[in-house]
């Protein structure tokens, strides 16, 4: 027997457990989203854009400093992760401020866009934007149920957090980027 082909020298197998819960709880949040903005009749109006031109505006906005706050996110991540080597004892706390500030921004973002507008597939763009809506508020939901769950491989949480970074940032040039470049820069 060759010393390569030997079965101690294969990696140890990963418990996948802990992360079926969180998986198929985001995946519901996503599909139960993606359910009611399809059902839900869009009212056309949800929210006072207070301080901005209109609600167009107000989600452009807001999708931009959720995104500005992802790049923050994203550079914690790396500083904790040790792929930026750096001394910064303040990166985890960053990151979980940063976090939090991000995904409160979302809410009235997507607030508006489920019950004012729905979700929509008949222009591509829309659809997308929709899609990713959904998808990264799951992917957001597994990573926050992930985060306490100890035994999980060790590239869950980089995983989760790149798909959730993936994802608003998809959102916000489908939505932020696409109003700046077509309607203009408005406040």
């Amino acid at each position: 027997m060759h010393e390569n082909t030997r079965v101690s020298q294969l990696p140890p197998r990963q418990n996948l457990a802990p992360l079926l819960v969180p998986l198929v709880v985001g995946g519901l949040v996503a599909v139960a989203l993606g359910v009611y903005g399809r059902l839900h009749t869009p009212t056309g109006y949800a929210i006072g854009p207070a301080g901005f031109s209109g609600p167009l505006a107000m989600k452009a906005w807001l999708t931009t400093g959720a995104f500005l706050l992802a790049l923050v996110q994203l550079f914690s991540a790396l500083v904790m992760w040790g792929k930026i080597k750096m001394d910064a004892p303040w990166a985890p706390t960053l990151h979980r401020w940063s976090g939090r500030l991000a995904f409160i921004l979302t809410i009235p973002v997507a607030f508006h866009c489920l019950y004012a507008l729905g979700t929509q597939f008949d222009v591509p763009r829309v659809m997308i934007h929709s899609l990713l809506g959904c998808f990264f508020y799951g992917v957001f939901t597994a990573k926050m149920l992930a985060l306490p769950k100890r035994g999980l491989p060790g590239w869950t949480l980089p995983v989760l957090g790149g798909l959730t970074f993936t994802a608003l940032t998809g959102l916000w040039l489908t939505s932020s980027l696409w109003f700046f470049t077509t309607i203009g820069i408005k406040f």
